[in-house]
């Protein structure tokens, strides 16, 4: 038998309260506390049942709607997707003809600018659902027939290089129509950077933007934070640790494209904390060819249990450099940064140390020199803080700058929460940043000073026989007789 809520009107507090909840008594009845009544919100979570069709058709809806009324919300996703700029109309499930039957995109975005015009057609997976390459190949030839310029594709999967799709589509069909992916993270790290960091001109519509991000937080939305490390996991850590993995072994490959999936998630959750666009590090030959960074990934991981990875974090001292050891299970992070170019070895040392002075004790530093084989000098900062000449083996040669390092433990559980590797990366990669990077500082020469005039160390000279006064020949001339034509012109004159 379904349970009744009753409600009735508390005449003391003026608001209503249900059966069943204490807080107090009314008629002899329990009426409940007010913090546990739920507040009415502009998209709501309630009445979402376990309904991937429901999700995203709400989904998407919620996210078109604001981005119709917030206009710099909107304008940061359109640009994105190579839209200019302009007045923004969206649309949900427009139908469409495509090879005799009728097609429901989840939406349209249009932008219009003067007497120009930019359409995407858009689709939205939500939840575990992955984006189905048929399905995509159908909008993007009812994009072209319609002359549409883009389609937008926004789901849970996160892929391995920033820019590259999840899915594999046919690239004959890409030379009218371009197509872009958003992860529902990334959507939702837009949304808080614009609220919290860039911020919204009208007070009511960055309340609007807030009641998206609420919704996109909320577990019932669909929009899930990187929750697995694949299916394979648990057979890469065994292989890992054996030394039985191979390049060519499945779990091999799906780990490892769920690892640099897993840093580009951490670089956007660390992003919206920070209010800047965190990316991963890739040379220019791993972006044009992502199989590259694959591979040499694959054979880190199978010649000796690493997986590692680079964040670009805007304005800081250096990349952060995350490393995980399966084998060791546990983490290592780094950063290198540039020495000071003036002053001793040891100074440079102290000017390091100072720096760090809130950063735990088990740091290690590592000095890094001009023409340097193999690894340099290590040592605990515990020992630096003592004595920073530790540090130095050989006052002598050139230091040029150092490393810095932190390790912890490595979950080893899949999924997400306590001891799951998941957390200990995000764990780890956040702490750091926090502990190191955040504080150290790029060394910078002084100004150069104006040279002051020095006091004169001998004794004074007096005034007669300083060069600039009148010498003892100028004041000589003074009592010499006249000569002798003017003394007879003066004796003629009386």
């Amino acid at each position: 038998m379904a349970e009744v809520c009753l409600w009735w009107c508390d005449l003391r507090y003026g608001q209503p309260v249900r059966v069943g909840e204490s807080r107090g008594t009314w008629k002899g009845r329990r009426v409940m506390a007010e913090d546990a009544w739920n507040q009415a919100r502009l998209i709501p979570t309630s009445g979402i049942r376990d309904n991937s069709e429901e999700q995203e058709r709400r989904g998407t809806s919620a996210l078109l709607a604001v981005m119709t009324s917030v206009k710099e919300f909107g304008r940061a996703l359109t640009e994105r997707a190579g839209a200019p700029a302009g007045r923004i109309e969206t649309y949900i499930e427009v139908p469409f003809v495509a090879g005799g039957q009728c097609v429901y995109p989840d939406g349209l975005i249009r932008v219009s600018r003067g007497k120009r015009s930019w359409t995407a057609l858009v689709e939205v997976k939500t939840g575990r659902n992955e984006l189905r390459t048929d399905q995509l190949e159908t909008y993007l030839d009812v994009a072209r027939d319609e002359g549409f310029d883009a389609l937008i594709t926004i789901s849970n999967e996160i892929p391995s290089v920033p820019g590259q799709h999840p899915t594999k589509i046919d690239k004959r069909k890409l030379r009218k129509v371009t197509v872009h992916h958003f992860a529902w993270s990334e959507v939702l790290t837009e949304a808080i950077i614009q609220k919290e960091h860039r911020g919204v001109a009208d007070p009511d519509q960055a309340w609007v933007l807030g009641e998206l991000i609420r919704y996109l937080e909320h577990r019932k939305s669909g929009a899930l934070e990187f929750s697995s490390m694949g299916t394979g996991w648990v057979a890469a850590l065994a292989g890992a640790k054996a030394g039985t993995l191979r390049a060519a072994d499945d779990v091999a490959i799906e780990t490892v494209a769920r690892f640099d999936a897993l840093l580009r998630y951490v670089g956007l959750k660390l992003g919206r904390q920070l209010g800047q666009e965190v990316t991963m590090v890739m040379s220019r030959a791993e972006v044009a060819d992502p199989a590259r960074r694959a591979q040499a990934l694959t054979g880190d991981l199978t010649a000796h249990g690493l997986l590692s990875g680079a964040l670009r974090i805007p304005d800081t001292i250096g990349h952060l450099v995350v490393t995980a050891d399966l084998k060791a299970s546990h983490i290592r992070c780094d950063v290198v940064l540039d020495a000071p170019k003036q002053g001793k070895a040891v100074t440079r040392v102290k000017w390091l140390v100072r720096q760090l002075r809130q950063a735990p004790a088990t740091t290690y530093v590592e000095a890094l020199y001009f023409h340097q084989r193999g690894q340099g000098d290590v040592q605990n900062l515990a020992v630096l803080r003592e004595s920073p000449e530790a540090l130095v083996a050989d006052p002598k040669r050139d230091l040029r700058g150092f490393r810095v390092s932190l390790s912890c433990p490595m979950g080893v559980k899949n999924g997400t929460g306590r001891g799951t590797f998941i957390d200990s990366i995000e764990d780890a990669t956040t702490g750091f940043y926090a502990d190191i990077i955040e504080r150290l500082k790029a060394w910078r020469a002084s100004p150069p000073l104006l040279r002051k005039p020095q006091p004169d160390p001998r004794p004074p000279v007096e005034p007669s026989l300083v060069s600039t006064s009148l010498s003892s020949q100028e004041g000589a001339l003074s009592t010499l007789p006249e000569p002798p034509e003017q003394a007879s012109s003066k004796h003629t004159a009386s």
